[in-house]
């Protein structure tokens, strides 16, 4: 059970630095997207999860998440860096889970957009504003993640 938490830490180490890069650049990387979706497999032995039926839900759910989200992206709703970050997590938790990972992402994100329109106009800046949606997915995240730490029946 401790490689479980350490993986967990990891994966919201990872979280942070991804909602950080996404405030400052408005740039999620690649690599941290790729440590994320690798890190799961070790997850998945950890927690025990047989090949079938457990990490072919966990593959289906991740590639599931990732082409939704793609489609957001190829529509202009959503960054490179969000999906990725969306389809890695997704190999994390199940489908329960997930969905309540999207929930709580899509109210964050709310209002993140509202404060984040408010701030373009009281500043009178120019052009669409920009979104750093990595921090309502990572918040989102983080939340199940921190369950595990935090309490005990989960």
């Amino acid at each position: 059970m401790p490689f479980v938490y350490g993986l967990l830490a990891m994966l919201a180490i990872a979280l942070l630095h991804a909602a950080y890069t996404d405030i400052v650049r408005r740039e999620i990387e690649d690599w941290l997207n790729a440590a994320i979706a690798l890190g799961a497999p070790l997850f998945w032995w950890a927690c025990g999860l047989s090949l079938w039926p457990d990490v072919a839900m966990q593959l289906a759910l991740g590639a599931g998440v990732f082409i939704f989200f793609a489609l957001m992206f190829a529509l202009g709703a959503m960054g490179g860096g969000d999906v990725k970050l969306l389809g890695a997590i997704a190999l994390w938790f199940p489908w329960g889970v997930m969905a309540k990972v999207a929930i709580a992402m899509s109210l964050i994100g709310a209002v993140l957009t509202v404060i984040i329109l408010i701030e373009h106009k009281m500043h009178r800046k120019l052009g669409q504003p920009e979104v750093p949606y990595g921090v309502a997915i990572a918040i989102a995240a983080l939340w199940p993640v921190g369950e595990r730490f935090f309490n005990h029946f989960a």
